[in-house]
Parts: structure tokens; C-alpha cells; sequence
């Protein structure tokens, strides 16, 4: 009996499945157009591709998908298991209109810039997605202070002003003193997300950080182009409290920092991996820093390439409270680079997002090896003449084991006797930048104080000029 009731149910079944489709499909690409996005570079698709997105997310998950033509838009929010894909021949750009873009947990950084908005964002979600060899396109020129008024005139709106948190500004040490606004969007920014992909797709123009992690974990970003240099703070990848992630075979060319692990919170930044990529900044390649709450550990860097830098090669900065330690970088080639080498532990202190005040951080079991460099040339010095090398606690805080082996930098000389009887600056609290030492080191190799376990193995320093600088000093 129940072997005929089975055989007997199995055609009915069919016939239900055929009669309603979607019941026994799962479906897993949204196409956005089927929300009503228009890829005609005019219409603002935010809520058509929100919805897509929601969608998507509700029945499962899956990916939605952005193809054949330019498609505007405000903030989206990826939801849980929703995979942003931009076909080859698609272009997902920014709204001009900064009232479009909405702050997601804002913070104020360094600078005193109270931030948060994204054009791409995610918070609280998991395995989350943005892939494809389509373009995504910040405009972030349209957000300079001057264009937003002349776009806001035209629009006949008004700016919403976000309201600032009350801070004390005057027991911090933000760059410019006081508390700003900032209406630059980031590309894209995930807070509080797992399990996130980033591949293939090309980073163009934001308005702030192209990508920003915060605390994260379990991400990989890989195959990407980034070119970032629209409007200010053009960061490139930023790593902020994040765990657990994989940057491999990336290109960033950025006006500020192009890979950056940070720490806005007490939580650590661990356990990443970088790996083949290749890396231009306007202020720091590889860099660990400023903002530094949380510890950095557990961070292997290896097998890049960095290329007309400005702001310098390497940059390990602790100044509000992170230990830093069990640091490798490794197979790292330069050109036309300034200060390939600046390590700083500072006594800045400063706080995020409500968080006590920490006590000085350290820096600890670093290891970097295997750097092959080659400065900018002297009138493209931001320090003239450059140095190669420049390591520097406090007074009353050393740095612990730095271990430099095999590093080769070739500069250009020019140092004169005066440059050599220079007096450098302590500057414990001050924004930690190679620059604010004053115009030249008086050494044009190595000058390193404050660090109790400096060990140098086959550390080549050439010269292309005359220098009356001696090649190292270790002040302590």
C-alpha cells in the first residue's frame, strides 16, 4: 500500500511543480532592470537596486546583478548572502547629490572628520559579495567643498547637516583641532561583516576611502584595480579593527595611503595576509597607522611592488596605544620612493568612538626583509635629502626587536655638514609624520633612537651623489 501511494503521488507532484514554478526553483540572480533600475547614466536607480538586494537576501540569497550600461545611485546596503555582481560592461557611478548617502556607525578619525557614509556598505550582515569586471565609480571630484555648494545651488536643496557628537577637542590631538562634517562618501564600507569577496571588480575615483573594513572577519579582496585620486583622504584598502583576510594580486594607485591596516577601536587588527600586489600613494604604500587603537599582530606582507610613492615605502606607527608585534614584511622591491622605512612609536593617545584613553602602545618582533629600494630623486623629495631608514620612539618609550635584514636602498646624496649637525625633534605627541622631523636627518642611511633591540644583517645603503651625512647614527 505504501509503495503504491508513493508511485501514485509522483506524477501529481511533477504536475504541482509545473503548475507553480517558482515553488520548486530557486532562484539566484536578481536582475536589477526587473526592479526598475535604468542603466541610462540620468536616473537614480537607489531604490530599484535596493530592492533587488532585499530581495534577494529574503528568498535565500544569491547574486544581483548590474549590467549593460551606467547605473546612479545612492547608498545600497548589502544584505546576508547577497553577492554585488557588475557585469564587464556595466558601470555602477554616485549620485553628485550628498543628501543620497547615508552614514553607516560613523566615527570621527584622526583628522576630527565626523564620517561614515558609503556608496556600497554593509553592517551586521555575512557572506556578502561585490565581484564582476564592471567599474564602480564614486565621482568623488563632485564632492569637493566648492562643487557641493554649486551642485546643491542647482539642485535648489538644502545640505543635511549631520549632528556632531559632543566631544572635547580640547584633550584630543585631531590633526586640525576641531570637529568637521564630512560629506565625501566612501566606496565602500563594511562594518561588522563576515565572510565577504571582493574580486575582479576596477575601484574608481571616491570621495574618501575606496574600502574600509571595520571590524571584520573572514575577507578576501583579490584581482582588484583601484585608482583613488578624485578628492582627499583617497585611501585605497583600509584595514580598521579586522580579522582573518587575504589581499592578494591588487593593484591601488591612491592619493593617500594605498594599503593600511588601522585600529578606530580597542579591538585588534590580526592575522592578515597580503600577498602580489602592486602599490603607488601619494602619502604611504604599505602602512600601519594612524589611527592605532587596537593591536596590529600576526600580519605577513610579502612579494610587492611599490612605485612612485611620495610619502614613503614602509610606515609602522603606533601612537595611540597599539602593540605591535609578530610583523613580517617581506619581498618588497621600490622605485622612486620616499623614506622607504619609517617606524614610529609616539605618545598621541588618542581616543574613538567613546573609548578610554589607552597607555602607550609598543612595537615588538618585527621582521622585514628582503627590500630592494631606490628613492625619489632629490627635487622630489618631501624630506631633501632623503634618508633611508628612520626609526624613532620616545624618551621614556623604546621600541623593543626590530630585525632589518637584506635591505638595499640606493639615494641621491646631497646631504651637507650642516645637515649632519641637525637637531631632530622629539615630537611624542604629534602626528606621526616623517616630515614634521624637520627638513633632513643627519644620517643618510640609518638614524634610529629609542629602540632597545635594533639587529641589522647585510643592511646596503648607495649612494648616487656626494653625501656629508654619515651613513647611520643610533643615538640612545
Amino acid at each position: 500500500m505504501f509503495a503504491k501511494n508513493t508511485r501514485t503521488s509522483y506524477p501529481v507532484l511533477m504536475m504541482l511543480c509545473l503548475l507553480n514554478f517558482t515553488g520548486c526553483y530557486q532562484q539566484s540572480t536578481w536582475d536589477v532592470t526587473h526592479f526598475g533600475a535604468v542603466g541610462d547614466s540620468v536616473t537614480l536607480n537607489t531604490e530599484a537596486i535596493q530592492s533587488a538586494i532585499d530581495a534577494c537576501s529574503k528568498n535565500g540569497g544569491g547574486e544581483v546583478l548590474i549590467a549593460g550600461g551606467t547605473y546612479v545611485t545612492g547608498t545600497l546596503l548589502l544584505k546576508d548572502h547577497v553577492t554585488l555582481r557588475i557585469s564587464e560592461n556595466a558601470r555602477l557611478v554616485s549620485s553628485i547629490n550628498p543628501n543620497h548617502f547615508k552614514p553607516i556607525d560613523p566615527f570621527i578619525d584622526a583628522t576630527g572628520q565626523y564620517r561614515g557614509q558609503c556608496l556600497i556598505g554593509a553592517i551586521d550582515a555575512k557572506n556578502v559579495g561585490i565581484v564582476g569586471k564592471g567599474t564602480i565609480d564614486g565621482r568623488g571630484e563632485m564632492f569637493r567643498v566648492n562643487q557641493i555648494k554649486k551642485t546643491m545651488q542647482r539642485l535648489g536643496e538644502k545640505l543635511i547637516t549631520p549632528q556632531l557628537p559632543d566631544v572635547d577637542t580640547t584633550k584630543q590631538h585631531y590633526v586640525n583641532k576641531k570637529i568637521r562634517p564630512s560629506y565625501r562618501p566612501f566606496l565602500i564600507r563594511l562594518v561588522r561583516t563576515k565572510d565577504i569577496k571582493i574580486e575582479g571588480v576596477s575601484l574608481r575615483n571616491p570621495a574618501a576611502w575606496t574600502v574600509h573594513f571595520y571590524q571584520c572577519k573572514k575577507f578576501n579582496v583579490s584581482n582588484v584595480d583601484i585608482y583613488s585620486h578624485a578628492n582627499q583622504n583617497n585611501d585605497g584598502i583600509d584595514i580598521d579593527s579586522s580579522t582573518d583576510g587575504e589581499i592578494t594580486n591588487v593593484h591601488v594607485n591612491s592619493g593617500d595611503d594605498a594599503i593600511c591596516f588601522k585600529a578606530t577601536s580597542p579591538k585588534p587588527t590580526e592575522r592578515i595576509r597580503v600577498a602580489n600586489c602592486r602599490l603607488s600613494s601619494h602619502w604611504g604604500a604599505i602602512k600601519f597607522g594612524t589611527e592605532s587603537m587596537g593591536d596590529f599582530r600576526d600580519i605577513i606582507i610579502k612579494n610587492c611592488n611599490v612605485y612612485d610613492t611620495k610619502g614613503g615605502g614602509i610606515k609602522i606607527l603606533s601612537v595611540d596605544g597599539a602593540n605591535i608585534h609578530n610583523i613580517v614584511i617581506d619581498s618588497i622591491e621600490m622605485e622612486n620612493v620616499d623614506m622607504p622605512l619609517f617606524v614610529r612609536l609616539g605618545e598621541r593617545r588618542l581616543t574613538y568612538r567613546d573609548a578610554e584613553r589607552l597607555p602607550v602602545g609598543t612595537i615588538n618582533d618585527v621582521q622585514i626583509s628582503n627590500i630592494k629600494a631606490v628613492t625619489r630623486s632629490l627635487d622630489e623629495s618631501r624630506m631633501n635629502p632623503p634618508t633611508g631608514v628612520f626609526i624613532t620612539g620616545t624618551p621614556n618609550h623604546a621600541i623593543g626587536q626590530l630585525v632589518l635584514q637584506n635591505i638595499d636602498i640606493t639615494l641621491p646624496g646631497g646631504g651637507t655638514t650642516t645637515h649632519a649637525a641637525a637637531d631632530v625633534p622629539e615630537n611624542e605627541t604629534k602626528y606621526p609624520e616623517f616630515t614634521l622631523f624637520g627638513n633632513a636627518l643627519p644620517a643618510y642611511g640609518l638614524y634610529a633612537r629609542h629602540i632597545d633591540g635594533l639587529v641589522t644583517e647585510n643592511v646596503k645603503f648607495t649612494l648616487t651623489g656626494s653625501d656629508d651625512r654619515p651613513q647611520i647614527i643610533t643615538p640612545n
